[in-house]
């Protein structure tokens, strides 16, 4: 079972780390038991936040709006429910 996921009753809630102002979207990997995601996005007005999401539904192939924000607004740790996804199909994207 991989650290940042877990599996709840709507779909997978996934612990992220976000380093902004990076110079592209990607996933980097582990970050002790968080996934590690560099967005291009500064960190001011939710603007991270927004691009998190936005990032993390195109990835996983899921609407936007399934993807919300569970916890860290204003932290580079972050908590996000994906719905409508398992934590096996998730693990499968995520770590290819």
């Amino acid at each position: 079972m991989s650290p940042y996921l877990q599996g709840c009753e709507d779909g997978v809630v996934i612990s992220i780390y976000v380093q902004p102002r990076a110079s592209k979207n990607e996933v980097v990997g582990l970050l002790g038991e968080e996934l590690k995601l560099r967005l291009t996005s500064p960190p001011v007005e939710g603007a991270a936040n927004k691009l998190c999401r936005e990032f993390l539904a195109k990835l996983l192939g899921v609407a936007k709006g399934q993807v919300s924000l569970v916890s860290g607004e204003k932290s580079r740790h972050k908590r996000l429910l994906v719905r409508g996804l398992t934590s096996d199909r998730a693990r499968h994207i995520l770590e290819g």
